[in-house]
């Protein structure tokens, strides 16, 4: 997933790779091993004489065939500039959109800071398929992707998970955006909160081949200001090193009355990019402060109707505070031993702790009131996490192979400290209480669990004369999970156990530019701990296999590109028998269509547009009457649509972005429903030059009708958010 910008030499195979100290536990040494072996042979090869090329030979050196990209280089963007055409895949590579049997979608860094986002969040709001399930200023982005909870410690980076912020990700750090919807175990492993509705993986900036300086001054929500700060260098006699800096600092009011948003960013990239070995290292450190955040609530399952929104502008629970900070180091290494054989290494450490005050709340019912107690929740995660592979690419009987071997290990502790206060109030929606005082004192978060996740995968990629890919494969996984009492630090529970999960891959083009595809692909969640109020409580259950069906066809016209999907995703789901046993014993089956184009429709106006119809059902409920139903939150049909309008006034374009979501039932019973809603954003962008600098202007009205609306997985909710304006300036120096 790192990127380089060096030229394609013919044949070479496509890398990856990093290298970092960590803490010496078997799986950092067994890590470790594999990236010193490519950091080691790096030196030597980055000091060897370059190959001198005629002239003459160059057209053939720079080689940019459809099917592939340079060593360690990103996918082009796609005309229009707003989607690349083709992205990571983990285990199987980069591959381009068209040579892949899944629905993928990658989003460019243009696309992101033309929308102004702030999170990663803000852009993947564009794929029909993708809904946030949390508000802005919140407590983390949760993502729900084909109906299914992605939550925000299950987006990777750079293809290893757990190294970002398990709360939102800044914009300022990223280059792309990659998504991957359905089940993906084999890919990157097994999520460590075992999501299985899609993937998401960001794909840090590097420093280009020219030379920038950039500073973008921003004003948002109320009184919120900032200023972030871009530098990129490269360096050597081929521009083999460089050096990418991000800083940002905001403080102030955003969409809450009474809040405050400071954050915090700083984040270096450097990389190294020889003949046959590449090299590149981020450290991120991240710290937001965040004074009334948006906050969440369930609703009674036994309401005749849900209440409705409240002003999204106001805090029902005022006075909470939350602090996120997290720190990452992260390497990756990858060295050509032959121009067709490459191998692999990347590694990784974040440190995260959050701090705030949380207060807890009995469920709401249809005026609005509930029963509050305040809290303090602290926590803690301390993550290692990395794989090493090789890729290698060959020819039996006149069919071309990639076969992709590769070792990914996690280790992730967490702790926290839960303390409530004594006293609960009455409290209402729309009149709420102070917060209860808390009288015990705040003490440290100590260990809760440890999870282990370690796997071995392999896959062949079968090459029929580039009009037909067949890819084979599949991935044994370990899941290891130690829980703790937080009190005494006894051990309380745990269990070791494995699966194997499968993937098969089907992409024939009739055409240069037409795709058929159909896959097979599982996911893999851990098995979750009985809780105490079951027969079998303590029991520890196996990891549950989702599974997903997929087919589809995808057309390149030249300038916009459209896809169409059918897919179905079963999970397991948890029931109890007549004996008061838990167990898997249920079943959801998600069947959907998904309908897709971007790209520049005519010169000078570019979009995404997409629609995602979705049948959610219980096939085997826990509750047998329930068998046909729709699972709890979620929507059955979704639209997004974003356009890019560069008038003829040089400089000047318009934007603008619709965003819908249909309703959702409240519990399994379905007869409760939310109400549907949509959002419409519009914005302006200048682009000109002052004193011999680029300068460009940018100014956003999201939710430009204020709607009040439920953004909800079930029963628990949280308020969409207001209408709200953004305006930045940059200027290249």
């Amino acid at each position: 997933m790192g990127r380089t910008h060096g030229k394609r030499q013919l044949g070479s195979a496509r890398p990856r790779g990093k290298s970092v100290g960590v803490q010496a536990t078997p799986l950092a040494r067994s890590l470790a091993t594999g990236v010193l072996a490519c950091s080691l042979a790096g030196p030597a090869l980055a000091q060897a004489p370059q190959e001198t090329t005629s002239p003459l030979l160059l057209p053939t050196v720079e080689v940019t065939a459809r099917g592939g990209v340079a060593p360690g280089e990103l996918q082009p963007a796609y005309a229009g500039g707003q989607v690349a055409e083709g992205g990571s895949l983990g285990l199987l590579g980069s591959t381009r959109a068209l040579d892949t049997p899944f629905s993928t979608q990658n989003f460019t860094s243009q696309l992101i800071e033309d929308q102004q986002a702030r999170t990663a969040a803000d852009t993947l709001i564009n794929d029909s398929s993708v809904r946030l399930t949390t508000g802005s200023n919140g407590f983390s982005d949760e993502f729900q992707i084909r109906g299914l909870a992605v939550p925000a410690g299950d987006v990777g980076f750079n293809g290893l998970y757990g190294l970002l912020s398990s709360n939102r990700v800044p914009a300022e750090l990223i280059e792309r955006i990659e998504l991957i919807k359905g089940p993906s175990a084999l890919i990157n492993g097994i999520a460590p909160n075992g999501s299985v509705g899609g993937g998401i993986n960001i794909v840090p900036k590097r420093a280009g081949e020219e030379p920038l300086t950039r500073l973008t001054t921003t004003y948002l929500g109320a009184a919120n200001l900032g200023a972030h700060v871009d530098v990129g260098r490269r360096y050597g006699s081929n521009n083999e090193w460089g050096v990418r800096f991000n800083g940002l600092i905001r403080d102030g009011e955003t969409s809450i009355d009474g809040g405050d948003l400071r954050s915090n960013l700083a984040t270096l990239g450097l990389d190294y990019r020889g003949e046959r070995f590449r090299w590149s290292a981020d450290a991120i450190f991240q710290r937001d402060e965040t004074d009334e955040f948006r906050p969440q609530i369930s609703i009674l399952t036994g309401v005749t109707e849900i209440p409705k929104p409240p002003n999204a502008r106001r805090n029902w629970f005022p006075g909470t505070t939350l602090t996120q900070q997290d720190t990452t180091l992260a390497t990756r290494a990858e060295y050509d031993l032959t121009d067709d054989l490459m191998v692999y290494g990347a590694i990784g450490y974040r440190d995260g702790k959050n701090q705030q005050i949380f207060p807890v709340a009995g469920g709401i019912v249809r005026n609005g009131d509930f029963t509050l107690r305040n809290s303090y929740y602290d926590s803690y995660s301390e993550t290692l996490s990395g794989t090493v592979g090789a890729r290698w690419r060959f020819n039996t009987a006149g069919i071309g192979h990639t076969l992709n071997v590769a070792y990914t290990g996690f280790q992730q502790e967490n702790g926290n400290a839960y303390i409530q206060s004594s006293a609960s109030v009455p409290s209402n929606l729309y009149d709420p209480s102070p917060l209860p005082i808390i009288t015990a004192p705040r003490t440290d978060p100590r260990r809760s669990n440890f999870t282990t996740l370690s796997s071995f995968a392999v896959a062949d990629t079968l090459n029929f004369g580039d009009r037909a890919y067949l890819t084979l494969g599949a991935r044994q996984q370990n899941v290891d999970v130690k829980s703790y009492n937080t009190t005494t630090g006894a051990r309380t529970s745990g269990y070791d156990a494995s699966a194997t999960t499968p993937l098969a891959g089907l992409v024939i083009k009739p055409l240069e530019n037409v795709s058929l595809y159909a896959s097979y692909a599982e996911g893999l969640t851990r098995g979750a701990i009985v809780g105490p109020s079951y027969t079998n409580a303590g029991a520890v259950l196996n990891p549950y296999k989702s599974e997903q069906y997929e087919a589809g066809v995808k057309v390149d016209w030249g300038r916009i590109t459209t896809t169409a999907a059918v897919f179905q995703i079963t999970r397991p789901s948890s029931a109890v028998d007549a004996n008061n046993n838990q167990g898997y014993g249920g079943e959801q089956r998600n069947r959907g269509i998904e309908l897709s184009a971007f790209g520049e429709i005519v010169p000078g106006l570019r979009g995404i547009v997409g629609a995602t119809f979705l049948q959610p059902e219980l096939t085997k409920p826990a509750i047998a009457s329930q068998r046909g139903n729709d699972a709890a939150g979620v929507p059955d049909r979704t639209f997004s649509a974003a356009l890019d309008w560069q008038t003829p006034l040089e400089g000047f374009a318009l934007t603008g972005r619709m965003i819908y979501t249909s309703g959702a039932y409240l519990t399994t019973a379905n007869t409760q429903r939310f109400d549907a809603w949509t959002r419409f954003d519009i914005g302006a962008r200048y682009r000109t030059v002052i004193a011999d600098k680029p300068v460009v202007f940018r100014a956003s009205l999201e939710n430009v009708f204020d709607e009040q609306y439920w953004l909800t997985a079930g029963t628990y909710v949280t308020t969409g958010s207001p209408r709200t304006v953004l305006v930045s300036a940059s200027i290249d120096f």
